[in-house]
């Protein structure tokens, strides 16, 4: 009977070697999904406060800084397109976020090498341009 316990606590060590492995890469998989997923959720945010900060001051230099602040995202993996450049009041204005995230171990594997996280936001001019007063 001693022996029959003993061979079964052996087993039971070599099983959960062998399946701790799996189980940590299944939490790394899951935890960069996240971050992923957070990541977009900032480049989202983003682009609707650029959208914002563009509608109401009608000034392209701080829509991007309104967006990379309120994204919290860094200026070399960031690129912001307002268009159009000229635009009258009530006249639609497009921010565009494109943000390159970084390289993950686990989940980069099934990820193109130039995968972009891309968020677009639209809203209408509020006030003339600050040059037309």
């Amino acid at each position: 009977m001693r022996d029959r316990l003993r061979n079964a606590r052996g087993s039971v060590s070599v099983e959960f070697a062998a399946v701790l492995p799996l189980v940590a890469v299944s939490l790394l998989l899951v935890a960069q999904i996240g971050l992923l997923v957070s990541e977009q959720l900032a480049v989202q945010h983003a682009a609707r406060e650029g959208a914002r900060e563009a509608a109401v001051w009608n000034d392209d230099d701080r829509a991007r800084a309104a967006a990379l602040r309120a994204g919290n995202l860094d200026p070399a993996r960031t690129t912001i397109v307002i268009s159009p450049a000229q635009r009258d009041v009530g006249a639609p204005v497009r921010v565009e976020v494109r943000f390159m995230p970084v390289a993950m171990p686990v989940v980069g594997r099934f990820m193109p090498a130039s995968a972009t996280l891309r968020a677009a936001v639209e809203m209408r001019t509020e006030r003339a341009p600050p040059d037309a007063s």
